[in-house]
């Protein structure tokens, strides 16, 4: 399935896009995942926590930067995830592109999802709603992130918390009833 996502920040392009490219920086914006080991320049291991209802997931991603267009601003990602217990898994492709949006930026994702075994099951009727919803948390840390770039770091990190998907699930069919009345 295919996914497309878009979201503006007010922080110039040049910013946005160093920012994006910055994995380790990045990573503890998407929710529920944390880095685990940086493998290579282009090469990092991930572990994304999701919760559906009483079902936890843990996923095993691997994901690699397959290509950089620094002039055009957009990077390919491809993403390996296997469930920890071996309830499926997920392959993506990710394409982000950031441009200039008046005085802030906007970046666009387009992802090619691909979910198999259970999981597949699971959340297959609510991934788009799903991943709007993610895309708004990630655009909102990474707003944050870019506003306090400039001051040294003094915290340490937020633990991870788990997606809660039920959550979002539930709001995500929720709104689509009601976007289906509103016609």
């Amino acid at each position: 399935m295919q996914l497309s996502n878009a979201f503006e920040v007010a922080a110039p392009p040049e910013r946005t896009w160093s920012l994006l490219n910055d994995v380790p920086r990045v990573v503890p914006c998407m929710p529920g995942a944390e880095l685990t080991r940086v493998v290579g320049e282009n090469q990092w291991e991930a572990t994304l926590h999701v919760k559906l209802g009483p079902i936890s997931l843990q996923f095993l991603a691997e994901v690699t930067r397959d290509e950089i267009d620094e002039s055009a601003r957009r990077v390919l990602l491809t993403a390996r995830a296997r469930e920890a217990k071996s309830r499926g898994g997920a392959d993506a492709r990710l394409t982000s592109t950031v441009s200039a949006n008046g005085s802030g930026s906007q970046v666009e994702i387009v992802t090619d999802l691909t979910l198999r075994g259970a999981v597949a099951q699971y959340g297959r009727g609510v991934v788009p709603e799903v991943a709007a919803q993610l895309t708004r948390q990630f655009a909102a840390c990474l707003q944050r992130q870019l506003e306090e770039e400039e001051e040294p770091a003094a915290d340490a990190p937020a633990p991870v918390e788990p997606v809660h998907g039920f959550r979002l699930g539930v709001a995500a069919a929720w709104r689509s009833v009601l976007a289906r009345f509103r016609r």
